[in-house]
C-alpha cells in the first residue's frame, strides 16, 4: 500500500458517560478511501451490538472519498437499525464537514 493511502485506527475505552453508557473512541488516521474503508467497517461493526456509544474521532483523517462515506453511512444505518448504540463523528476537518453538507448527510451524523 502506498504511504499516501495509509489508514489506521486506535481504539480507546473511555469512562462511561453521564448516562452510564459504555464509550469506545476510535481515533482514525490517514485517508478513508476505497482501499481502506473495509478496515474501519471491520473494526466498528462488531462493536455495534455491544451497545453504548461509539465515537469516531476524525481529527487526523485528511481525506474521505465516496467509499469512505459509504462505509460511514452503512455503519450508521446498522447502528440505527439495531438500536443498541449511538455512533457519532467528532473532530472532522472542514473538508469532511462540507462533504457531509453537500451530500445532505449532516443531519444523519449530527446526533
Amino acid at each position: 500500500m502506498e504511504p499516501n493511502n495509509s489508514f489506521h485506527c486506535d481504539v480507546e475505552t473511555s469512562p462511561d458517560d453521564q448516562y452510564g453508557n459504555k464509550v469506545k473512541t476510535i481515533k482514525s488516521h490517514g485517508r478513508l478511501v476505497s482501499d481502506t474503508a473495509g478496515e474501519l467497517k471491520e473494526l466498528v461493526k462488531p462493536l455495534i451490538p455491544l451497545g453504548g456509544r461509539i465515537v469516531l474521532d476524525f481529527s487526523d483523517v485528511n481525506y474521505l472519498d465516496s467509499s469512505g462515506l459509504g462505509a460511514l453511512v452503512g455503519l450508521k444505518a446498522t447502528a440505527i437499525k439495531q438500536g443498541l448504540c449511538r455512533l457519532e463523528l467528532v473532530n472532522m476537518i472542514p473538508r469532511i464537514v462540507e462533504l457531509l453538507r453537500l451530500t445532505s448527510l449532516t443531519n444523519m451524523f449530527s446526533s
